[in-house]
């Protein structure tokens, strides 16, 4: 059964601006990365191929895999230099357990784990594709819970400025709706 919770990559999910901002504002926070001039055999992308993931392979100069098991559930293989994680965590129902199985697969104590999300907003903007949205208290807890150290972290909004003064729900998205990124090593 395919939960309501997660996201299916099709034509309308690609043809949406906010993915195309929010790519440009991930592969901007990697370039400036001390990892990203690191060479790099293998990278894992949690979750359906996309776009980004072309990017992220021109990027880091080596192929990415991408999933395709329930991360809720599924024991992960390989053993990888970067894994991705952009906007997944929210669509899982146990995202402990997933990023369990991304430090087991990190590859040494250099390996990265890069990964976004959205800042949890209130209930009447919240997304109803996501099961979890997160305060940065609540992702530092899960991070910290999984092994993970933050290296750094940054905020972005993922809308055209415009897009805001459209009216007033456009408007408190302009207040709350931000995406938060992280780059994490064990």
């Amino acid at each position: 059964m395919q939960s309501t919770f997660r996201t299916v990559i099709d034509k309308q999910y690609l043809s949406d601006p906010a993915h195309s901002i929010r790519w440009q504002h991930t592969i901007d926070f990697i370039r400036r990365s001390s990892f990203s001039g690191t060479v790099t055999a293998n990278g894992l992308d949690l979750g359906d191929r996309t776009p980004l993931t072309a990017s992220l392979e021109q990027l880091f100069s080596c192929t990415f895999d991408n999933t395709t098991a329930d991360l809720d559930v599924a024991s992960l293989e390989g053993s990888f230099d970067v894994v991705t994680a952009f906007e997944v965590l929210e669509h899982l129902y146990n995202p402990l357990h997933a990023l369990l199985e991304v430090k087991r697969l990190l590859h040494g104590k250099n390996g990265r784990l890069f990964l976004s999300m959205p800042l949890r907003k209130p209930a009447s903007l919240a997304s109803p594709d996501h099961f979890h949205e997160m305060s940065r208290q609540s992702a530092l807890a899960l991070f910290a819970r999984a092994g993970f150290s933050v290296v750094r972290s940054e905020e972005f909004r993922i809308r055209p400025l415009l897009f805001y003064l459209t009216g007033l729900k456009p408007l408190l998205r302009a207040v709350f709706e931000k995406v938060q990124i992280y780059e994490l090593t064990v």
